[in-house]
């Protein structure tokens, strides 16, 4: 079967067309594989940094997170947390154990930010 130069052209130019039309729509959904195993992959843990949690469950992490850091001494620190603002309030004995508290609070899921009022115990006599 013969075909002329005219029908050629055109079935090259419809394919040349459906090629850039699939690489087109292969960046618009970001180049990224259409199977199930990368559709169900979880979101990186940054993402759910600032995930809504319960105040009280905020709290409770907060303190647990103060007995795992090294170095300070939580006793007289009070915790309050409002939409994931924590808020340090208290007193700690030595002035690095500000610092600590402040970072053990940001640690925890679902902190928005922390107010760190602690301040250092005086001694009695001081």
């Amino acid at each position: 079967m013969k075909t002329n130069g005219a029908s050629r052209i055109i079935r090259a130019f419809v394919a040349v067309a459906i090629a850039s039309y699939a690489t087109y729509a292969n960046a618009q959904t970001g180049g990224m594989p259409n199977d199930a195993s990368m559709q169900s992959q979880p979101a990186p843990a940054a993402s759910n940094r600032n995930t809504n949690r319960s105040d009280s469950a905020i709290v409770r992490d907060v303190r647990r997170a103060f007995t795992r850091t090294t170095s300070l001494n939580s006793a007289n620190i009070h915790v309050t947390s409002r939409h994931g603002i924590v808020t340090l309030t208290g007193t700690v004995p030595r002035q690095s154990q500000i610092a600590r508290a402040g970072n053990a609070a940001k640690s925890v899921r679902g902190v928005r930010s922390v107010q760190n009022r602690l301040t250092v115990r005086r001694r009695a006599g001081e």
